[in-house]
């Protein structure tokens, strides 16, 4: 334990670096090395959209910086003239003078912070919303590579870093800056001498701040990632309750949240502890300098080289000097852990879109629904084909099967029609069409799939049906639930159609949500349909009643249907037989059984165990 904790001062985590990754289908994609240059400048991208608001905030940073400076240099003319016996009644008009300047800066401060919140909360706001669209734009093997909750923290925990630290700390930079260069000049007017003595701790402090960073730059970084994986694990915990209830494993998830936590809790320990370093240094650096200057200055004012008024003003300024560095030593934690959060949601934004639309890509109204495979291959990995050399015809109106052991690669060669995932070989084609020529919006909108876990939003009954078809009437609604046969349960419910459904639709029975599912798939009147084991979770009786809607729903309309209970294809007007990827066979099913091949061994396989 305590190895681990000594761990950042012997071998700090090393800088990021450039690598490269492996994608589905063999590319190679160029990792971006991260750097906070780069990152901040992108955050100033977004800061541009304000920037005559960004103007009124430097103005103001200037009024309070000048007013900042004027408030000491004010104390010290007063003093001098006291002590030289000029002072008089002039003290009055000087109190006067200086809560003037006090209230002044005072409103100067509030003004600027008011209006920097009300820019921050915008720039938070369009990096937000332009992640959460961006997302929408990645492809679908983006989200299989990663946890939902890891994505999830992107949008919330790292944008809300950024946020923090645009409302407390960048006005607070513009401030130091501006309060750094008035005070030294005026220190320079004031003595050299006593200036050149208040600098000879910046070195000190230089050298301090880059040991310090150097070190918690990198374990604020690993904090985040930390985090990430952390919500990953909690998302999935959360949605797999029931499995891990049923097996018994609530002492195993237990002591996977234990070790992430731990993890959070080191890097976490030693940002913050490292970190915490940084006041403690300016602080007792601040205290030399005045030590120094009170020193040199009372002896230079003994020996009438300078007043007592610019001692005071000298360590009045001093201690502005110092101050701005001591804000940002303050700030430094929210300040590192905001650069490290705004990386990682650059990194999903750097996240190549899906592919785009070839140029010559056009939109189609309608599609018959003729399928061509010829010779198509496609590997998720380098190393292995998942489907090779597949090639068959889907006519219009035709209802094809696809069967074999899990693993053959079924719902791969659906997702190539959706264009999911883009073919390695060979090329598939739509009422003659290549499918790269069509785009992809266009293709997917004369679709519409059942998959074998329906998913529901949270809304009403009404709605998660209407989603296939969004300006649909209640009359289109009400029609697709009865041929779904999911008509006679939803009267039933206690507010019909309205009935509130919460988040994947929990609330009713996985074979309801069933229904609904092929309900909207209806309602959606597709091309051409996709049923991924799509009567799995529906009892036999409701089974029976579903094949007669699904036989009206598929008249005129291309059907793949995914299915390993295979009395329910029989009816199929081609069975496409899978394994490992290849094409074993195809045909109708008298034509298959008579064959005695892979098909019949399954057919018979099924029979026997039933």
């Amino acid at each position: 334990m305590f190895k681990a904790l000594l761990e950042p001062f012997r071998h700090p985590f090393p800088k990021t670096s450039s690598s490269t990754a492996v994608e589905p289908g063999g590319k190679t994609k160029k990792a971006k090395a991260k750097n906070w240059s780069g990152t901040l400048g992108r955050i100033w991208t977004y800061l541009s959209y304000r920037k005559g608001k960004l103007a009124l905030v430097l103005l103001m940073v200037v009024f309070s910086s000048a007013l900042a400076l004027l408030g000491p240099y004010l104390l010290g003319v007063a003093v001098d003239d006291y002590l030289e016996g000029t002072g008089g009644s002039s003290w009055v008009r000087f109190l006067i003078v200086l809560a003037v300047v006090y209230v002044l800066y005072s409103l100067t401060s509030w003004l600027q912070n008011v209006w920097m919140i009300g820019i921050a909360q915008e720039t938070v706001y369009r990096m937000r919303t332009e992640l959460f669209a961006h997302l929408h734009k990645l492809p679908i093997p983006f989200f299989g590579k990663r946890q939902q909750g890891e994505i999830m923290s992107r949008l919330t925990n790292d944008i809300e870093n950024v946020s923090a630290t645009l409302n407390s700390s960048a006005i607070q930079i513009f401030s130091s800056v501006l309060t750094l260069v008035g005070t030294i000049i005026v220190m320079l007017r004031l003595s050299p001498l006593l200036t050149l003595l208040t600098f000879t701790v910046v070195p000190l402090m230089a050298l301090g701040m880059r040991w310090i960073t150097r070190r918690t730059g990198p374990l604020f970084k690993q904090r985040q990632r930390n985090m990430g994986e952390l919500n990953g694990y909690i998302e999935e915990t959360l949605s797999g309750q029931k499995v891990i209830k049923s097996f018994s494993q609530e002492a195993r998830v237990i002591r996977g949240f234990t070790e992430r936590n731990d993890r959070i809790t080191l890097s976490g320990f030693w940002a913050q502890t490292i970190s915490s370093f940084i006041p403690k240094l300016m602080n007792g650096l601040n205290n030399l300098s005045f030590a120094v200057i009170a020193g040199v200055g009372g002896i230079l004012a003994i020996q009438g080289a300078i007043t007592v008024g610019v001692i005071i003003v000298f360590v009045e300024y001093a201690r502005q000097f110092t101050r701005p560095l001591n804000d940002l030593a303050n700030q430094w934690n929210t300040m590192l852990s905001a650069i490290a959060g705004a990386e990682r949601v650059f990194e999903v934004l750097d996240e190549e879109d899906e592919s785009k639309d070839e140029g010559n890509a056009v939109a189609l109204h309608r599609i018959e629904g003729e399928v061509t495979f010829s010779n198509v291959s496609f590997a998720y990995d380098v190393g292995g084909d998942t489907l090779e050399g597949i090639s068959f015809q889907a006519k219009p109106g035709d209802m094809i099967a696809l069967v074999g052991p899990t693993g053959a690669g079924k719902t791969t060669l659906i997702q190539l029609i959706s264009r999911f995932y883009e073919p390695n070989g060979g090329t598939i084609t739509i009422d003659g069409r290549n499918i790269l020529s069509i785009q992809r919006q266009s293709l997917r909108s004369h679709m519409a799939f059942v998959l074998q876990d329906s998913f529901l939003f949270q809304g009403s009954i009404r709605e998660n049906i209407r989603y296939g078809k969004l300006n649909a009437t209640d009359e289109e609604v009400e029609a697709a639930a009865k041929l779904a046969n999911a008509h006679s349960f939803i009267v039933r419910l206690a507010d019909g159609y309205d009935k509130q459904l919460s988040a994947d639709g929990s609330g009713i029975s996985q074979g309801q949500k069933q229904l609904l599912a092929i309900a909207r798939a209806i309602l959606a009147d597709p091309s051409i349909l996709v049923l991924d084991e799509a009567t799995s979770s529906i009892d036999t009786v409701t089974e029976i009643k579903i094949q007669e809607g699904l036989k009206r729903l598929m008249k005129g309309r291309t059907s793949f249907v995914i299915a390993h209970r295979l009395n329910t294809i029989r009816q199929a007007d081609r069975i496409l037989v899978l394994k490992e990827g290849r094409l074993l066979e195809q045909g109708s099913h008298e034509e298959l059984m008579e064959k005695g091949g892979f098909y019949h061994a399954l057919h018979e396989g099924q029979l026997v165990g039933m």
